[in-house]
């Protein structure tokens, strides 16, 4: 069955306009308050929101359609997306959201769902959810509505998890540290766990004003990163995005580590340690075939999934891994977090810098990524189906067989279709994604 509102992580879109209105957020609040009103105890849903401008307004609309149902909300404030997760699932609630558009630029907003025990809903509960919002659902007596409380200390139990997830015998005191919290939801929390640690905290990106989330920093803009890094003579930077699921690191050189390398090392790191489970790393289909090859030279797999965080976690879940992510800088650890989380993965990456005593530019290069390039092709039909594009698709594969791969996908929000290809020879490599994109655009033609 295709989605109306739910993609693949929750719902988004520009604030005030399509899905992303006051009305929707409203009744997103009763179905999924209805959906989760089971059993005879008090209901419960524990929401957090990024710092956004619209953040107040889809939080208020959402309070109204929780407690209309009969509900109970309690309100988190600012606060990283897997803060909303761990909270849900510590204050026994029935369902958390999180009201937060990740990366997007501030005119975007959107709502994720969790359900109580921490993990985001499952296909079949999303579905059910979705069904209901277009129905008018049952609202309650009036001595039945729900209240809305705000708790003070929830940054202080997400600070505390998050130091909890660092071995207790490890410090930071001779780190330097940039932390780049992209106006977002971080700002307030993963500077002082790190601070607490013992680090020397340099802090950038943690004076949000509603409109420059994201903006000209956090992981998806690293110029400013990368260039106060060297200029404060810092041993590394972490780079999150704005809600704090995403984790990029800069060397003290300025470089760029993705979540591959990351992968890499805490895959490698907890493998040694004997606290790897599954026997390797899950990652997306993008992922660098150059962490496939280094993960099979320390004797592990790499479990590829659909690109998206939801899908890597089902299949660690399936397969009981406990090390996953995304080259983007998405990293699941399920021994600490439900879902990504940034300022958890982060803490591992600083572990190992303390152990190691190598400065970063050495310990997270771990291999050499092969060449991989991707282009984007504009469609209008169904290209993927022509004879033409099924040819220069085998002929591509056919001349990357054994030294490379190629990847061929429909974007799930514009008529785009992304087309990857990497292998050992660059030149090679071009010729493969050239020849795609020429096939798909005359075909579409």
């Amino acid at each position: 069955m295709g989605r109306k509102y739910f993609g693949t992580d929750g719902i988004r879109g520009r604030t005030n306009s399509g899905n992303m209105t006051a009305t929707m957020a409203m009744k997103v609040g009763q179905a999924a308050g209805t959906y989760f009103l089971r059993g005879d105890h008090r209901h419960r849903v524990v929401i957090g929101k990024d710092t956004r401008l619209s953040g107040y307004m889809m939080e208020s609309a959402m309070v109204a359609g929780f407690t209309s149902v009969g509900m109970d909300v309690v309100l988190l404030g600012p606060m990283p997306t897997p803060a909303v997760a761990l909270l849900a699932r510590s204050m026994r609630a029935d369902l958390g959201v999180m009201i937060s558009a990740s990366h997007n630029p501030f005119e975007d907003n959107g709502i994720k769902l969790f359900g109580p025990d921490g993990f985001k809903l499952s296909d079949e509960d999303e579905l059910a959810v979705e069904m209901m919002i277009d129905q008018e659902q049952l609202l309650v007596r009036p001595e039945d509505i729900g209240r809305a409380r705000r708790i003070d200390d929830a940054r202080g139990r997400y600070i505390h998890a998050v130091k909890n997830s660092l071995n207790s015998q490890i410090r930071l005191d001779d780190l330097k540290i940039v932390v780049d919290c992209a106006n977002g939801a971080a700002y307030d929390v993963t500077p002082p766990a790190f601070w607490e640690l013992g680090a020397e905290v340099v802090s950038m990106g943690v004076s949000p004003d509603g409109h420059n989330i994201n903006r000209d920093v956090g992981s998806t803009a690293l110029d400013a990163i990368k260039a106060r890094v060297v200029e404060e003579g810092a041993d590394i930077g972490i780079a999150l995005d704005g809600d704090a699921d995403r984790l990029i690191v800069v060397d003290e050189k300025g470089k760029t580590v993705d979540g591959d390398q990351i992968m890499a090392l805490i895959g490698r790191d907890w493998h040694r340690q004997e606290r790897l489970r599954g026997g390797g790393v899950v990652a997306t289909v993008m992922s660098n075939l150059g962490l496939e090859r280094f993960l099979e030279s320390e004797g592990l797999s790499l479990v590829r999934t659909a690109v998206g965080d939801r899908y890597v976690l089902e299949a660690m879940r399936a397969g009981d891994f406990n090390v996953g992510g995304e080259q983007s800088g998405h990293m699941i650890l399920l021994d600490h977090a439900t879902t990504g989380d940034g300022t958890v993965a982060a803490l591992q990456v600083l572990a190992a810098l303390v152990q190691s005593g190598k400065p970063a530019s050495e310990l997270l290069h771990l291999f050499e990524p092969v060449p991989q390039i991707l282009k984007n092709v504009r469609f209008t039909g169904n290209p993927l189906e022509t004879t033409l594009v099924k040819d220069a698709i085998a002929h591509g594969e056919g001349t990357l067989a054994g030294k490379g791969r190629v990847v061929i996908r429909k974007s799930g929000t514009e008529p785009v279709v992304r087309v990857m290809a990497e292998g050992d020879d660059a030149g090679e490599v071009e010729s493969v994604v050239d020849a795609i994109c020429d096939a798909v655009k005359e075909a579409s033609a």
